[in-house]
């Protein structure tokens, strides 16, 4: 069994009106506690942020799975991503594995009618390194966000240092800056996570 969020059990929403709970499989999920959706759309008074909003999610709209090293121009074609995207993500998940220890996957597609599972199931299938390992799932169509973290990681990374990453996250997404929230969440989830050699100190 792995890692469980520490605390009592159930949900508690903190003052940013985040719930955490923890998984039944890996670690940990973050959801909103006010609406089911992870982000929403805001009312912007200019155009063309809401045509930069249709473009991140038109771009977005089949299942995809980044791990630190897979997402280079070779994924293009069948990416959801652009090249200049995929360069930005390869880049933050190289330097957070590398930072950390510990490997970082995006996922950027539909969860299904139960995401919080869906996000579990995915990070059960990242393999042996499982346990070390950070999963973001964003699903734009859905407007949810979900982090699920191994049972290595709960040790390291602080429920408030997930939530705060997820608020950050989630302000981007809602501004039109789908690939730009997601590396500033990979960037604030390894800030978080701390150097193994530093921990061991």
């Amino acid at each position: 069994m792995a890692g469980r969020a520490r605390g009592p059990p159930g949900t508690a929403p903190d003052a940013a009106g985040t719930t955490h709970r923890s998984g039944t499989c890996h670690g940990l999920c973050i959801r909103p506690v006010r609406r089911r959706a992870a982000f929403r759309r805001s009312r912007p008074a200019a155009s063309p942020s809401r045509a930069s909003r249709r473009t991140e999610e038109a771009q977005v709209a089949p299942g995809s799975t980044l791990t630190t090293g897979s997402a280079d121009s070779a994924s293009a074609p069948t990416s959801p991503f652009t090249p200049k995207q995929l360069a930005r993500l390869d880049e933050a998940l190289t330097l957070g594995s590398r930072e950390t220890g510990l490997q970082f996957s995006v996922y950027v597609g539909e969860l299904g009618d139960q995401p919080r599972h869906r996000a579990e199931e995915l990070h059960a299938g990242l393999g042996a390194r499982g346990p070390e390992s950070i999963l973001i799932a964003v699903s734009p169509a859905q407007r949810r966000l979900e982090i699920v973290t191994g049972e290595q990681v709960v040790k390291r990374l602080p429920d408030r240092a997930c939530a705060l990453a997820a608020l950050s996250m989630t302000a981007s997404f809602t501004g039109g800056d789908l690939v730009g929230g997601i590396v500033n969440g990979l960037r604030m989830l390894a800030d978080s996570s701390g150097h193994p050699l530093l921990l061991a100190t």
